[in-house]
């Protein structure tokens, strides 16, 4: 159906080479060489985007022949066409092929013939139409250039969103997580304490409260970026949130520490990020099904990285689902992995070394380009 309009548009341009040919003052009415002649100069154009150099050599053979025998002298149309289609259509070879043919093609027709057109005009012309063909197959080339340029930026955009998708859906895993489980287990620990430690139980009900704000406010960031209005201008947590999120699990009755150990040095924001929510996860799962009496968030800065680990001494989370394996199924600990990982860092997390507790462990690269971007973005 598509080739329809193509096959009326080259029949249209036939006929009309056609009819221009027999129409001339010179063209010997009547007589059929000359009619047939004209045919085979013009008719054949209907298949020139199928086989451009056959359909030339026709047209050029046809042409070559009315001239030597005298019965035109208007300008060859049907062959001019023919030209064209083979300079916008086919390949270098070809085209040299058609030039030298079409070159020797000229002289021969013209060669003793002063009732003609002066070879100059004619080589004019010719070089014209082959000019033409020419242009329209460089804005082909450059229109298919750019529409394969359109389709790989799309393709780009389309797998930066789905990157954009998975970080979204990985920090509220995070958020959610994290703080609906701090407020479950202080809520569960609430109706005992309100009897027993009424000023106790406000200081965890006001935990559950800063908790619940503090949920709402990352995820209106988060989803900001999803909806047609500007998101919040509020900064991405990093380090500086780590010791919101120790007092978060303090709250919970669960003693936690926060150690550093060397000179903090500005870094990425996606690996203050990533520290983040490493923490933010390890905690969650800590308090959740640990156990523990203890958690232990250190960082320690060095030359080249920054190490990170995060240690309880409960009973591990390896009491339901194999040794070393969260609860949820894992999919905490791949999501910390993948973060670590699109740091370039690495991270572990299984049972102690000593058997007493948990430990997750993640390094993170700390490289000159890391500490200009963290500049350029503060």
């Amino acid at each position: 159906m598509q080739a329809l309009p193509t096959l009326a548009i080259d029949t249209f341009i036939a006929l009309g080479c056609y009819l221009a040919a027999i129409a001339g003052p010179n063209s010997h009415d009547g007589d059929i060489t000359s009619y047939s002649l004209a045919s085979l100069a013009s008719l054949p154009l209907v298949w020139r985007r199928r086989s451009p150099l056959l359909v030339l050599i026709v047209t050029g053979l046809a042409t070559i022949a009315i001239t030597r025998l005298g019965m035109v002298h208007e300008v060859p149309y049907g062959q001019l066409v023919a030209t064209y289609t083979v300079a916008s259509l086919s390949g270098p070879i070809v085209r040299a092929v058609a030039i030298a043919g079409t070159v020797a093609g000229i002289a021969f027709a013209l060669a003793e013939k002063t009732n003609v057109l002066p070879i100059g005009s004619t080589i004019l012309i010719f070089g014209g139409a082959y000019a033409l063909g020419a242009i329209a197959r460089s804005r082909r080339g450059l229109i298919e250039t750019l529409e394969a340029r359109a389709r790989t930026l799309a393709a780009d955009y389309a797998e930066a969103a789905s990157r954009e998708r998975e970080r979204i859906a990985r920090d509220m895993h995070d958020i959610l997580a994290h703080s609906v489980n701090l407020m479950v287990v202080q809520a569960e620990a609430g109706p005992v304490v309100v009897r027993s430690n009424p000023a106790r139980a406000v200081t965890i009900f006001d935990a559950i409260a800063d908790a619940g704000r503090d949920a709402l406010t990352q995820l209106r960031r988060t989803l900001g970026v999803l909806r047609s209005e500007p998101a919040s201008r509020t900064p991405q947590p990093g380090l500086d949130g780590l010791e919101s999120l120790v007092a978060q699990a303090r709250g919970t009755g669960m003693p936690t520490t926060l150690t550093e150990r060397g000179h903090r040095r500005p870094i990425a924001p996606d690996v203050a990020v990533a520290v983040y929510r490493v923490v933010q996860e390890s905690l969650t799962n800590a308090v959740k099904h640990a156990h523990a009496s203890r958690i232990d968030v250190r960082l320690r800065w060095e030359e080249d990285g920054l190490d990170l680990e995060i240690r309880d001494d409960g009973r591990g989370r390896g009491g339901r689902g194999g040794p070393g394996r969260m609860p949820s199924g894992g999919h905490g600990l791949i999501g910390m992995r993948e973060r670590v990982a699109a740091c370039g860092g690495t991270l572990s997390a299984g049972p102690a070394d000593d058997g007493n507790g948990f430990r997750v462990a993640a390094r993170l690269p700390l490289t000159e380009q890391a500490a200009t971007a963290a500049n350029v973005d503060g």
